[in-house]
């Protein structure tokens, strides 16, 4: 009997420990063990964490084209690809608009810079242009242009997921002009290609406890867990900010879908664990669009939305500029007008769409608020060195989870989610065999010979 008990416990344990969830816990709690322990050993473990997200990085591009392409072939309809975007760029603009505006009803209620008395003349801004490397935001004519590959080649080499998206919607055009049935072999070494390449992600995911393990004992190694108390107030009122911008993620998610936020997260739990531990989001990307298609979205739906949300849907960036932008003012004695804070939406709502690729965007488009207010010195920019990487946790939560409870609005809104599946999946374990598994299939899509889409 005790050793039924013992056999048992033991199954329980080994299941326990076999949850990729609790794995990237386990080393994350170790990471910032050795990082507070063994700041100059955890310091260098930086690359541990980027390896891994190159490694991801690597599939994206790929995986981001082949998804969009059998997506768009198996709908058989070109214009669903413009209602979907379409609707998605209405979506973003409306919901990061408002969360700009919770940032700055947080600054002023929160008032997190006050007191500080900062004299801008005694701060060093060479720590920004060190992150910004130079660089400065992409106007809107040059945002737009960008978005066109000057080669097919290019946009996978470097990585531009705008550029691999619109190459990927033009071949589809093409693909489906020509017709799936007159190219079946094209068509299939797309999505094969795919499914491929999903297999090479489950490899690499292999390897996240790891990289949580580098990430975190980097972050902490780096930067002590004292900084924390430094800008407390300030953390406190951006993390408080986006649970209550999640919050309504929720009640939106609860209106147009029907569908529990909490479950939602339950079913992603190991996404978002390592999204929080690698602190990025593109990290998670791929696992997410999986988990999306087969909780009830469509999979052209998914392949539009999701990457171009990662450019235009930055939801808790969006909340920490505009609270950081009132930070700045508090630190240094302005008192911002109800007119200046308008202007301070304004311009985020533009600068915040460029954000995504470039490095230092943060700084930037905080040194081009305080510029466009004219009243705040650009050198207190030089406030958020200290308090940014401590903010990442909030922001990739936030942004990733923004991008998900969008794919499924948009989804709904265009008729392309599958309710009942998705309370099926939300409702079962990860994992479980329960949860309906992808569908891989290569059905007959809508050609210019036919009047039929076959599903």
């Amino acid at each position: 009997m005790r050793e039924t008990e013992r056999k048992t416990s033991g199954g329980r344990a080994k299941k326990i420990l076999s949850s990729l969830f609790i794995q990237v816990l386990i080393a994350a709690a170790i990471g910032i063990a050795v990082g507070h322990f063994w700041p100059d050993f955890g310091s260098a473990l930086k690359p541990i964490g980027d390896g891994f997200i190159r490694l991801i990085k690597m599939a994206i591009a790929p995986l981001i084209f082949c998804v969009v392409v059998v997506g768009i072939c198996k709908a058989g309809d070109m214009r669903s690809v413009g209602r979907i975007g379409l609707k998605a760029l209405i979506y973003f603009e409306v919901v990061t608009t408002a969360a700009l505006a919770l940032g700055l009803i947080a600054g002023n209620v929160l008032q997190p810079g006050a007191g500080l008395d900062v004299n801008p003349a005694t701060l060093d801004a060479s720590g920004v242009v060190a992150k910004t490397h130079g660089e400065q935001m992409p106007g809107p004519a040059e945002f737009v242009l960008h978005m066109i590959p000057e080669s097919a080649v290019a946009a996978f080499a470097e990585n531009q997921l705008l550029q691999v998206l619109l190459f990927a919607v033009l071949f589809a055009a093409g693909l489906l002009h020509v017709g799936v049935t007159r190219a079946p072999q094209v068509f299939a070494f797309v999505d094969q290609t795919g499914e491929i390449i999903f297999k090479i992600i489950g490899y690499v995911m292999r390897l996240a406890p790891l990289a949580v393990f580098g990430s975190m004992a980097y972050l902490i190694g780096q930067y002590g867990l004292s900084s924390l108390s430094t800008y407390a107030k300030l953390i406190a009122a951006c993390y408080g900010a986006a649970l209550l911008f999640c919050c309504v993620l929720g009640i939106l998610l609860r209106a147009f879908t029907g569908l529990s936020l909490w479950r939602f997260l339950r079913y992603t739990r190991e996404e978002f664990a390592l999204a929080v531990g690698t602190a990025s989001s593109e990290a998670v990307m791929p696992r997410m669009m999986e988990k999306l298609e087969r909780a009830g979205c469509r999979k052209e739906a998914v392949g539009l939305v999701v990457p171009t949300g990662y450019s235009f849907n930055l939801d808790g960036a969006s909340i920490y500029l505009s609270l950081a932008t009132l930070f700045m003012a508090q630190a240094v004695g302005v008192d911002l007008t109800f007119g200046q804070q308008l202007t301070v939406i304004l311009v985020l709502v533009l600068t915040s769409k460029g954000m995504a690729g470039v490095p230092g965007s943060a700084f930037i488009a905080l040194s081009a608020t305080a510029s466009a207010v004219g009243v705040i010195p650009v050198a207190a920019v030089a406030l958020m060195l200290g308090a940014d990487r401590f903010m990442d946790t909030m922001r990739v939560v936030t942004n990733l989870l923004g991008n998900c409870v969008a794919t499924f609005i948009v989804s709904k809104w265009d008729g392309a989610f599958d309710r009942e599946q998705a309370r099926k999946v939300l409702a079962a374990p990860a994992g479980s065999p329960d949860a309906p598994a992808q569908d891989h299939g290569v059905p007959a899509a809508r050609t210019p010979d036919s009047d039929t889409t076959k599903l």
